[in-house]
């Protein structure tokens, strides 16, 4: 029989998650897309050395966040959240006082009690899809998207 070592780690698995506006759970979000940080990189030489080029890091940015869950009469939070940024209709000039919002991901474990936990800081809508292609011969659930602009991304704990 193979020991069994104190060392194993088991990994999350990526389809346990949920996602919170303001502290509230936001209802059947099937997928997210990844968090992401790019810092750009500055090459400067010195006048003196003529065969090494240094490295520093420059500006980081944050890519885009991702949402998508099926369309429900029931849930309406996207679109009204996108509709803080631009609104056709009576008033198309929105306000934009309150357009941003801070985000929670959290992953769950196999139990479904939190594991991690990464906030999301200073997001808005810049792309909503209120409905998919539609397709009389397709077998799939019609799934509604945003797209997410954030100022940056932190994890609980730091870890």
């Amino acid at each position: 029989m193979p020991s069994i070592s104190s060392n194993r780690i088991d990994y999350y698995k990526n389809f346990k998650f949920v996602v919170k506006f303001a502290g509230k759970e936001v209802a059947g979000v099937s997928k997210v897309s990844g968090l992401k940080r790019t810092t750009e990189v500055i090459e400067h030489r010195s006048g003196g050395d003529f065969s090494t080029v240094y490295k520093s890091p420059g500006q980081s940015k944050y890519d885009p966040i991702t949402l998508e869950r099926g369309v429900s009469s029931k849930h309406s939070d996207f679109q009204e959240w996108a509709n803080k940024v631009w609104k056709l209709g009576d008033k198309p000039e929105m306000s934009l006082a309150d357009f941003r919002k801070d985000i929670t991901i959290e992953v769950r474990d196999e139990a479904g009690e939190k594991a991690a936990s990464y906030s999301v800081f200073g997001c808005w809508v810049s792309e909503y899809q209120a409905l998919p292609d539609l397709d009389a011969s397709a077998n799939a659930v019609a799934i509604e998207y945003i797209k997410i602009e954030n100022e940056g991304w932190e994890k609980e704990g730091g870890g």
